[in-house]
């Protein structure tokens, strides 16, 4: 059935375009390790770990977030349903299914409320000192791939067969989920002092097995489903005196064989996200350490994890959440390729410490759609059929799209002083009812596809 305008207040479909909608990741990590964001503690019934994780997405949109960043492999265990390793500790219980499939919930539950969802793989943490692990866990049916690493274990980084066996772990889950993107912490080898596992290895050869690692696991990505995005948070520091001047107590570069730097310069990452969690003025600054990561490679994007957690902390008394601001306002203007910043953790941002969201609102002040990134491939969606109509306190908005290549739908609003994002929404929607408050200054109304690699296609757009 083709799609008509309604005649009554005058929405009129036109031949216009509109400007881009703003671009910008906008993201927090959710932490299930220890229960530090979700949930809230282990044991908890499946109702109150879906209520729980609802709260967080719909507080996320609240404050203009477009992406949550999902832990969903802390310790060579799964929050979601795998034939490889067994259920999370932190749900309920060693090796014990809550129920549901927590990943395959949290994925439906974001797109529908137009959020990203990227799964966060711990890559070779195994054990956690006085925590148990399931029946399968690998600690157990192959225990010869571990080394031990202070009171914890990690998958040996340099073994062919542990390795082989993360990267199977994590394309499972690309595989069988709708998730936009794959997301790995910065733990490779061990932090120090533990650093110095028994695997025979030089720190050349750390890095050049972590080099590998990272290189297969992209290519495989890629392989399987091109815009599912790649993503890599690693220590903020590439090693001590860069840029010059730059103190540092760890050297990834040496000791968690973490060359961050190469993964970004090859263009083996889709966004390097590293942890710059300092204040912006210090001997690890904010600024400094953003332009000098932004350098490495124009072409890819930074976007730096912001330590909203050290507001008025014991890490760092005194940090009011005015610095958080101040670091997103940063992030803005040396972002080199795009922009995006990501907020170490949720609890912090949805407990509000120090008033943070205040200083979220001042700089989310509409809604954006993530940075697009044409060289994951993908096809341009095209230009949908609208229609809306004036039903009262609300307006009645549709549309037809001519092909299923569009992932969102960015819902823009048109007035004298310029275009805003009303609201994101899922590709599989064709229809929504919002509040006419939300366009009472508007004379359009646009309708715009967005690809799965956040490439625009051409929106329908409406005049009053």
């Amino acid at each position: 059935m083709m799609l008509t305008a309604a005649v009554a207040y005058g929405w009129q479909p036109v031949n216009e375009n509109a400007p881009e909608p703003a671009r910008e990741f906008r993201a927090a990590w959710v932490a299930t390790v220890f229960n530090l964001d979700w949930p809230s503690r282990a044991g908890l019934s499946a109702a109150q770990q879906k209520a729980e994780l609802i709260s967080i997405l719909d507080t996320a949109v609240k404050l203009k977030f477009n992406a949550i960043i999902l832990q969903v492999r802390p310790n060579a265990d799964a929050l979601y349903k795998s034939s490889y390793e067994p259920w999370s500790c932190w749900l309920s219980g060693a090796g014990v299914n809550p129920g549901y499939d927590p990943l395959a919930f949290a994925v439906a539950e974001a797109h529908k409320r137009g959020l990203e969802l990227h799964a966060w793989f711990n890559p070779f943490r195994a054990t956690i000192s006085g925590k148990a692990v399931g029946k399968n866990h690998i600690s157990r049916t192959n225990p010869g791939l571990l080394k031990k690493a202070g009171s914890t274990q990690i998958l040996n980084p340099s073994s062919s067969a542990a390795q082989k066996h993360v990267l199977a772990v994590i394309m499972d889950v690309v595989r069988r989920y709708d998730i936009d993107g794959v997301h790995l912490d910065d733990y490779f080898y061990p932090y120090p002092p533990n650093h110095n596992i028994s695997d025979g290895k030089s720190p050349s050869q750390r890095r050049a097995a972590i080099d590998s690692f990272v290189s297969n696991l992209y290519s495989r990505v890629k392989a399987e489903k091109p815009w599912v995005r790649v993503g890599i948070s690693p220590f903020g520091i590439w090693q001590p005196g860069y840029p010059s001047g730059v103190e540092a107590g760890v050297n990834a570069y040496e000791h968690l064989a973490c060359d961050a730097r190469k993964w970004l310069s090859k263009g083996w990452v889709d966004y390097l996200a590293p942890q710059l969690y300092w204040r912006i003025k210090g001997p690890q600054s904010f600024t400094a350490l953003m332009q000098w990561w932004a350098s490495v490679n124009p072409k890819r994007p930074v976007w730096p994890g912001i330590a909203s957690v050290r507001i008025n902390s014991s890490e760092d008394p005194g940090r009011p959440a005015s610095e958080i601001g101040a670091q997103v306002d940063a992030s803005r203007k040396l972002a080199r390729q795009s922009c995006g910043q990501i907020f170490w953790s949720w609890r912090s941002i949805g407990s509000n410490r120090g008033g943070v969201q205040s200083q979220l609102k001042k700089r989310y002040t509409s809604y954006a759609v993530p940075p697009a990134m044409p060289w994951c491939r993908d096809s341009i969606p095209g230009r949908p059929a609208v229609a809306a109509q004036d039903a009262g306190k609300v307006i009645k908005i549709s549309w037809q799209a001519p092909d299923k290549r569009a992932r969102k739908w960015a819902i823009q609003a048109g007035t004298s002083r310029g275009w805003y994002t009303v609201c994101v929404l899922p590709g599989y929607q064709s229809s929504v009812t919002l509040p006419a408050s939300y366009f009472s200054n508007a004379s359009r109304i646009a309708i715009r596809p967005i690809s799965a690699c956040g490439q625009s296609g051409t929106p329908g757009v409406l005049r009053r």
